[in-house]
Formats: C-alpha cells, sequence, structure tokens
C-alpha cells in the first residue's frame, strides 16, 4: 500500500464509531494518530450513547462528542430504541453537512451500512475501509476478516498520513472516577481482584459459575478481596459467580455502578478477569492487569496486543454449548456459551502469573 501524505488544508475532521464501549477503545490509537497528524484541526466523533456518556467530561483524541442516529447496522446497543425516523436521520446529516468537514473517517466497520451515513456528512475527503458490498469512499482498504482491530484502524487513518503515536488504548481517568470508586469500595485488607461476568453476546459469556471458582481460589490462595461488577441485566449472572464463590467472601457490585463508578473501580482494581466485554477493555486502557476469556475469533480482532500485564485464555474449539455447531459462521440459534471448554484451572493459572503473592 503506498504512503498517503497529509490532507492540506484539514480544519474539520469527523469520525463514525458507533459500536461499544471495547470497540471505542480499540479505535483510540488511530484517533490519537490523527489528533497528532492534524493538530489544529477540530475532530468530532460520532459514536454511540453508552460511549458519549462514557467520554463526556473525559479527555479523548477528540474535540466533540455526538450521538450519531441509529441506523440499522450502525448503533448496536443490545436492547435499545429501535432505528431512528428517515427524518431524524436527515436531520442529524443535514447538521453535519452545514459544519463543511474537510475529512470523515470511518473506523467502523466494513462500510456496508457505515459508508452510506458518512457519505451523507458531505466531507470534501472520505476514508475508511470497504467491503465488496460496501459504497466507495475517496480513500479505502478493503475489509479483511482476521485482522486486530488496532491494526485495523491505523491503517485506515494511514490514508489520510496519521502515522501511529502508540498501539495501546488508554483511557483517563478523572478526579469524579475516583471518587465514585471511593463511595462504592469498603476499606480493603488485600489485593483487589474484579470478576466481570458479562458480555454483550450470550456466547462469549464463560459460564459464571467457573468464574466463581477462579475467584474463590484467589481469596484462598492470595487472600484477594473479591468484586463482582456487571450492569443491572447482568443480576442472574453475578448470582451464579456468587454460587462458584461458596463461602468466599464478596463485594456485590452488580447493577450499582454508573460509568464513573466503573471506570473508578477498574483503576483500583489489581486483577480484572472476565470475558472479551467493555469492562475488560477499559480495565486495560487504565493500566489495570488482565485476563481475558475468548473465543478464537476474538483472539484475533481484540485481545490485548501485549502480554506483560495481560493473559488471554482461548477456547480453541469455540462450539455451541448445546449443539456443538463451531462459532465462526454458525446460525445454530442457540443462546449458549461456546467458551465451556476452558476450564478454571486455566484461568486460574493466569490470574496467579499476574497477582502478586
Amino acid at each position: 500500500m503506498p504512503d498517503h501524505g497529509l490532507l492540506p488544508g484539514v480544519r474539520r475532521i469527523a469520525v463514525l464509531r458507533a459500536n461499544g464501549l471495547g470497540d471505542s477503545l480499540v479505535a483510540q490509537p488511530a484517533l490519537a494518530a490523527l489528533r497528532a497528524a492534524y493538530p489544529d484541526a477540530s475532530i468530532t466523533l460520532a459514536t454511540s450513547a453508552p460511549v458519549a456518556e462514557l467520554l463526556r467530561g473525559r479527555p479523548f483524541p477528540v474535540d466533540e462528542v455526538l450521538e450519531a442516529p441509529r441506523v440499522s447496522g450502525v448503533r448496536g446497543e443490545v436492547g435499545g430504541p429501535p432505528d431512528d425516523a428517515p427524518e431524524v436521520v436527515e436531520e442529524f446529516c443535514a447538521a453535519m453537512r452545514a459544519r463543511e468537514f474537510d475529512l470523515a473517517v470511518q473506523l467502523h466497520g466494513g462500510g456496508a451500512n457505515a459508508n452510506p451515513l458518512l457519505l451523507r456528512f458531505g466531507a470534501r475527503v472520505t476514508a475508511g475501509s470497504r467491503a465488496e458490498d460496501a459504497p466507495a469512499l475517496t480513500r479505502t482498504i478493503p475489509w479483511t476478516p482476521f485482522q486486530h482491530d488496532v491494526m485495523r484502524w491505523l491503517e485506515v487513518v494511514g490514508l489520510v498520513g496519521a502515522r501511529p503515536v502508540t498501539l495501546r488504548p488508554e483511557l483517563a481517568v478523572t478526579d469524579a472516577d475516583r471518587a465514585a470508586a471511593d463511595a462504592a469500595l469498603p476499606a480493603l485488607h488485600g489485593p483487589l481482584v474484579v470478576l466481570h461476568p458479562g458480555a454483550t453476546d450470550i456466547s462469549r459469556r464463560w459460564p459464571p459459575e467457573r468464574l466463581g471458582e477462579v475467584g474463590r481460589a484467589l481469596a484462598e490462595q492470595r487472600g484477594a478481596c473479591v468484586a463482582v461488577i456487571g450492569g443491572k441485566s447482568d443480576l442472574e449472572l453475578g448470582e451464579q459467580v456468587r454460587a462458584g464463590l461458596g463461602d468466599a467472601p464478596v463485594l456485590d457490585l452488580v447493577g450499582t455502578l454508573d460509568l464513573n463508578g466503573l471506570v473508578g473501580v477498574l483503576e483500583r482494581a489489581d486483577l480484572v478477569v472476565g470475558n472479551d466485554s467493555g469492562p475488560r477493555h477499559i480495565a486495560e486502557a487504565v493500566g489495570t492487569p488482565t485476563v481475558g476469556v475468548f473465543t478464537r475469533a476474538n483472539l484475533v480482532d481484540v485481545s490485548p496486543l501485549f502480554r506483560a500485564r495481560h493473559r488471554v485464555v482461548v477456547d480453541w474449539e469455540s462450539r455451541c454449548a448445546v449443539c456443538g455447531d463451531p462459532y465462526l459462521g454458525r446460525s445454530c440459534g442457540h443462546e449458549a456459551t461456546v467458551l465451556a471448554g476452558v476450564e478454571v484451572r486455566e484461568v486460574l493459572d493466569a490470574a496467579l502469573a499476574l497477582l502478586p503473592g
């Protein structure tokens, strides 16, 4: 691929990245590269509601965060409202066109759904990844599977001359985060281990009772103080984790933390153990060691790039626990984990390697 130089006269940049919390963080190195390449330009990020809430009042390599309209294939919050009415989408796009963006960058996906929306922003130059069925942009790279998202989005911004300045996703921790953690956490006597049993996709949830067994072993062998986190929809998962914990003491934070509290508690933790999920990505981005349980597909796409402070445990078969169909390309319809092949010992060994003795 040729080395593209910087675009002249870029004053306003729009970026479309309207996925989940973790998705926003794997795109952060690309945003940092854009900021470094165009230091005098304003950068507007069009994103999802949860990401907008996370970034509100928080340093990030953009100047403005907007909630993108809900368009099929672009906004992906599970359980959210239906797509916005066409007139609502057009109102947003008209407001974007009025800003007269010099550059619009698609960091969302293959572009079948995202590229048409990006093109409606009316930017002078557009750039992004493009699958075969996606509309063309000014500058594109082919969308292909099995590429790490950090590298994929760095390659995209490289189309407009933005060179990498970091490979590590980073999230600033604010005073509000730390105050919320102070309010949520009691005085601790021992390392804090945070367990997160949730994941947006049920198939990516390691059996929660096994996660509890890992927590119990860490309490017994390392004197860990164990906390369980999750959203209000994770209450049942939290109960299953507690069943695996047995008699081990636990701090139940499921359904109690706002995003400030989540970030603050994850920063305070000595170790986070869980699935491929937003909280694991946040923990990594604030500098906390993590152990993540991954499918073979997500290992390639979004697992941590570095291993000094992070471990991955992989179900290499990644088959449905009900019918045995493979995770990649499957359409069995069962709402079941594909991570049942990962044993407690594997995750515990990874955790013990990272938690001080």
